[in-house]
């Protein structure tokens, strides 16, 4: 592209702050960034880095060409509904980060024929290390596509869906996925230090461990399991683990659980949704 989009991102919470923070460090022009929020005392930092502030959402929605909606899910109907003349007037895309809001709720509160696309962010985005899928309604062109994706790559890498309902599998997957490793890092320091070993020295080696057998897994041209395959050995030490998280069901445990995740985000976005 070779004008940049002026971006307003409405709402600034940590995830909003994220991206922000990643567009600024790929050298993202500040003058076309725009950041809403009821006390702007907090959006100092960004005023002192050249980015446009406002608390009037309507500003900046007919100065931007690209809206990110960043308030949380109990608020977007009333957001939504609040500014829907302003939209209309200036019908930007607009990237919803919001979880378990509907395209078809979202359109419908702003007054519908509008580029929406969804988006499923983590929060390893803080980090610029996110997984973000995105679904576009079938008003995104191309270009709009390039837009936003460009946004969310500067926290980590994006990936479309062909349905909204994969929004839910996304959640289960990438969305929820950061806590259920937080959760085995939690179980491999407790049992280290039943092993023997001092709790600093327990988190530290999990922490170093998890690092980088996810390097290796993404840089590899092996798959995990294959790579899983290579680093046991028959009647050795680590073949010994793996027999016991299978023979306690592992594999099956894990897709229950994230079956579960899936389904309690298609019933969120029935009760958010709800007129």
């Amino acid at each position: 592209m070779t004008e940049q989009p002026i971006i307003a991102f409405i709402g600034t919470g940590n995830m909003a702050r994220a991206i922000l923070e990643g567009l600024l460090a790929t050298g993202y022009p500040a003058s076309h960034l725009w950041a809403t929020a009821r006390n702007l005392d907090k959006l100092d930092d960004l005023v002192a880095r050249g980015v446009q502030v406002t608390d009037d959402n309507d500003t900046a929605l007919l100065a931007c060409d690209v809206a990110v909606l960043a308030v949380k899910p109990q608020m977007m109907k009333a957001l939504a509904q609040n500014h829907a003349a302003a939209v209309q007037q200036k019908r930007p895309l607009l990237i919803s980060i919001a979880a378990g809001i509907s395209l078809e709720a979202l359109e419908r509160w702003l007054g519908g024929n509008l580029a929406l696309v969804r988006c499923m962010p983590n929060t390893p985005s803080l980090v610029q290390c996110g997984a973000s899928g995105l679904f576009a309604n079938a008003r995104v062109d191309a270009a709009q596509r390039a837009q936003a994706e460009q946004i969310l790559a500067a926290v980590g890498i994006t990936l479309w869906v062909q349905q909204e309902t994969q929004i839910d599998a996304v959640t289960a997957v990438s969305g929820s996925g950061p806590a259920y490793y937080f959760l085995l890092m939690e179980a491999m320091a407790s049992a280290a230090q039943q092993l023997g070993l001092d709790p600093e020295n327990a988190l530290q080696l999990t922490l170093q461990t998890a690092l980088g057998a996810a390097r290796m897994a993404s840089s590899s041209e092996h798959d995990p399991a294959e790579l899983r395959r290579r680093v046991t050995s028959p009647k050795g030490t680590t073949e010994q683990a793996l027999l016991r998280f299978q023979q306690g069901g592992f594999e099956a445990l894990v897709l229950e659980a994230m079956q579960a995740c899936r389904d309690r985000a298609a019933e969120l976005t029935e009760e958010l949704c709800r007129d």
